[in-house]
């Protein structure tokens, strides 16, 4: 039998502490080795139980789950921190700032009034992030490609889409404020988050890049050197009408259990740019975006894959590279200039 998964659960709300160690004590692979009330217990109890996950929450008293985030990172680096926040505009705003400083991931607190709804959602969200920080096995690095490429052009591609989830925030914050105001393409990112914490997402990033990011609206012109991120609960799409291409919306059915859905994107990217296409698949869970990327090379684009030494996880890209689908795979601090070089900027 496998290594249990050590959890240390923190939230100031009993109700919320017994809910989480319930869920957590009904998984086999997981076990809960203490709970904490304060962020001040929770560093603590870290410092000497050294747990492999600690589930924080953000709204607490004395000592709020930012600031003990920020302590944890320090005494424990080692520790995957998972926030809990809710779903407002406050708690999308401090959980992405928690993205950035370090924590793995985060699970929005449930909204509906039914106990077991609530507990459903929890496990649904809580579970398989927690069990993502185990490594994968056997990955094979050498692969055959499904689609025999010849050497990636330069200078040819009029769009880049980026598709990204679990660890997407720090990873972004690494990439785009990197880029030139000029770039001369735009840029689409789908990266898995709920409504409210897409927007915070773009407003963080504009305020650190030359270029513009911003959540997309229905029906805004794509422009060079601008970032669209799609909003939480939407699929993004473009549509070319004569020269000119514009988002499209909608709340279509999820894809890979996701909306917005990486595929969704890339199909789109696919078909209205062609061979012009450059898609980055980033960390992640899952496997959203394969078969979008598969699509892209259908049609004579490219698809660049983070690598597994600079994913936070490495799901998303695995699934890219073990289907012969990426023609490049690139260390995260390598793909600024990457991007730069491929698109001709000069």
């Amino acid at each position: 039998m496998s290594k249990k998964i050590k959890v240390l659960v923190v939230d100031d709300s009993p109700i919320m502490r017994k809910l989480i160690v319930d869920i957590l004590k009904n998984d086999p692979e997981i076990e809960v080795v203490d709970t904490a009330k304060t962020g001040k217990e929770a560093i603590e109890k870290a410092k000497n139980l050294k747990p492999d996950v600690i589930t924080l929450d953000i709204e607490m008293p004395e000592m709020d789950g930012i600031t003990a985030l920020r302590v944890l990172r320090k005494e424990v680096p080692q520790t995957k921190v998972i926030m809990f926040s809710s779903l407002t505009q406050e708690g999308a705003k401090a959980t992405i700032e928690c993205l950035t400083i370090g924590a793995y991931d985060f699970v929005p607190k449930p909204s509906s009034k039914s106990f077991s709804e609530s507990i459903k959602k929890i496990e649904q969200d809580l579970i398989p992030k927690i069990k993502s920080i185990q490594p994968l096995k056997e990955f094979k690095p050498i692969y055959r490609p499904t689609y025999i490429t010849p050497k990636i052009k330069k200078g040819i591609y009029k769009v880049c889409g980026i598709g990204v989830s679990t660890g997407g925030p720090q990873t972004l914050l690494k990439i785009i404020p990197e880029l030139p105001p000029t770039f001369p393409a735009p840029i689409l990112i789908v990266q898995h988050m709920p409504p409210f914490f897409t927007a915070q997402l773009a407003d963080r990033l504009n305020s650190l890049s030359r270029l513009i990011v911003k959540e997309a609206e229905e029906g805004e012109p794509v422009k060079n050197g601008v970032v669209y991120i799609a909003p939480g609960d939407y699929h993004m799409e473009v549509k070319r009408e004569n020269a000119l291409v514009r988002i499209k919306l909608h709340k279509g059915p999820p894809r890979n259990f996701c909306r917005p859905s990486v595929d969704e994107l890339f199909e789109s990217l696919a078909e209205n740019y062609n061979g012009n296409t450059l898609a980055l698949i980033l960390t992640g869970m899952g496997s959203d975006g394969k078969e979008g990327a598969k699509k892209i090379k259908e049609k004579g684009g490219v698809v660049l894959a983070q690598d597994a030494e600079s994913s936070i996880v490495f799901g998303m890209p695995r699934a890219v590279i073990e289907a012969g689908l990426a023609d490049e795979v690139v260390n995260l601090s390598k793909i600024p200039e990457r991007l730069k070089e491929l698109f001709g900027y000069n």
